[in-house]
């Protein structure tokens, strides 16, 4: 199964919500515009949206669909 999740990464002076495997790319001018923008996406699409720093480090991930983990609790 391809990856599909949902990516929220830098993009020059703004933020992009990148679907790695779709190739779409949508660009917004703050993190927060594209964060609640990749939130949607993932949503819609039941994967997990992953969110970035400016220093293209994993800062935060959500699960919005399957979620592989048997975690009791």
């Amino acid at each position: 199964m391809a990856n599909k999740d949902i990516h929220v990464v830098p993009a020059g002076d703004g933020w992009a919500v990148e679907a790695p495997a779709g190739g779409k790319r949508a660009v917004f001018a703050t993190q927060e515009e594209a964060i609640n923008a990749g939130t949607e996406r993932a949503k819609a699409e039941k994967v997990e949206l992953l969110i970035h720093g400016r220093d293209g480090q994993i800062r935060e991930r959500n699960s919005f669909g399957h979620d592989p983990r048997n975690i009791k609790g």
